[in-house]
């Protein structure tokens, strides 16, 4: 029986700030809105509104975010923090190069190629520069006032059977898939260091619940034409990729790592509970109102925590994405790679199952790319089934694998591109049929 007492008595300006900053992030990601014929959720809307009426200066704010993301590892030092920090920090300043010359207009052919530079920048760079930072402000308000910590009470009898992680797992789960996975990698690393997670769960729950965020999502929404389906997307997305996760926990490589606490400190499992689960609940969300700060502090908090992701990215799409463009246009790699998932999408009947394979083993390098692949299909059901890898997947070299192997989650690269393989495949088999029912 938890012991967790109510730190107040309940007050009206309590339920006040808790329903009703709730109710405006649930409104901004997840209620379609119809404005001028279109029918979308909300903060696509905004970030429409800005492109159309801001837009010549748009393409310069995202390079300028791109020189911040490329200069910033140098300025601080942190290149030199690990060869795979060094790595990135050198391919950003390709995706700077890269960044250049498609705002200047100058570069070759091949790069000025609608469907390879143009694409990157036009549908990828410039949406995630603007969703992203004013996503985060948003998503201040739906994780940072203890809706989240109130549903983790009442996911505590499943999370635990399901997925093998303690209930207060839940908080990192819907926060990494409402929220940002680099952040909620951050709050995983802090929660195993300090004992309350184990080895193997923490790794779980970075594999498996840090997937793209909602304002991601959209982007691969928009870019296959999904944005009518947005719903059904968002909910299949996220009931796959955790059914996927219910799978993979019980094989290798996560079943064999230790469950034990971080070296050095004393494990602190969580205390089950039991009865007046309500109750409970609104004590965890309520400590959480009384401990997040003021709405404006934490919109800057956040609108500055969404920039520096935004600066972190756009290089990696611009470097990472441009190569594996490359790779998969002018290389027969991932065509080799492919052929490891066609048997999956042919026993479901995933239609043009050669290029479904080739497009999910483009994942690996930038969780875009298999949208881009896909782009332009006429199948309904494959822009939705890929567009599904695109976050079930998790594992993508670009942004997540260097975000993990940055925190003390004891996981290999080895283990991350197995954990990789055994995702895209389960999605293709637990995707393909629901969205051939529901479509």
């Amino acid at each position: 029986m938890s012991t967790l007492q109510e730190p107040a008595r309940t007050n009206r300006a309590d339920v006040l700030r808790f329903v009703l900053y709730s109710a405006i992030g649930i409104f901004m990601f997840f209620v379609p809105v119809t404005i001028g014929g279109k029918s979308t959720i909300p903060l696509d809307h905004i970030v429409t509104w800005l492109r159309e009426n801001v837009g010549a200066a748009v393409p310069y704010y995202a390079l300028a975010v791109i020189l911040a993301g490329t200069v910033f590892p140098f300025v601080t030092g942190s290149w030199r923090a690990s060869p795979v920090k060094m790595v990135f920090a050198f391919l950003n300043i390709l995706g700077l190069v890269v960044g250049c010359a498609l705002v200047f207009g100058v570069g070759p052919d091949w790069l000025m190629a609608k469907d390879m530079g143009p694409f990157l920048f036009n549908s990828l760079v410039i949406p995630v520069s603007l969703i992203v930072p004013i996503g985060s402000v948003f998503l201040a308000l739906l994780i940072g006032y203890g809706l989240m910590e109130f549903i983790g009470v009442f996911l505590q009898p499943v999370m635990r059977p399901v997925w093998r992680t303690p209930g207060r797992s839940a908080i990192d789960a819907v926060a990494s898939f409402v929220g940002s996975y680099s952040l909620a990698l951050l709050l995983t690393d802090r929660v195993y260091r300090e004992g309350r997670y184990t080895a193997r769960e923490a790794a779980i729950i970075a594999t498996g619940f840090s997937t793209v965020s909602a304002s991601f999502m959209v982007i691969v929404a928009k870019a296959l034409d999904l944005m009518d389906h947005w719903l059904l997307y968002f909910w299949l997305a996220l009931v796959v990729t955790f059914l996927v996760t219910a799978i993979t926990v019980r094989i290798p490589p996560l079943s064999r790592i230790p469950d034990d606490p971080y070296p050095g400190v004393e494990h602190q499992p969580e205390k089950l509970v039991t009865g007046r689960r309500f109750h409970h609940a609104w004590a965890e969300a309520r400590e959480a109102l009384h401990t997040a700060p003021s709405l404006g502090r934490n919109v800057w908090d956040n609108l500055r925590d969404g920039l520096k992701m935004a600066m972190s990215i756009l290089p990696s799409i611009l470097s990472i994405g441009l190569i594996g463009l490359v790779l998969a246009r002018y290389t027969p790699i991932f065509d080799w790679l492919g052929y490891l998932f066609v048997p999956f999408a042919w026993i479901v009947g995933l239609p043009e199952p050669l290029l479904a394979g080739k497009a999910s083993a483009t994942g690996i390098a930038e969780m875009f790319l298999p949208a881009t692949l896909v782009a332009g299909q006429e199948s309904l059901v494959l822009r939705l089934v890929i567009a599904i890898v695109c976050v079930s997947a998790i594992i993508f070299f670009s942004a997540l694998v260097p975000s993990i192997l940055a925190t003390k989650i004891p996981v290999s690269i080895r283990s991350l591109v197995v954990i990789w393989f055994e995702r895209v495949a389960l999605t293709i088999l637990i995707a393909t049929p629901l969205v051939k029912l529901l479509t």
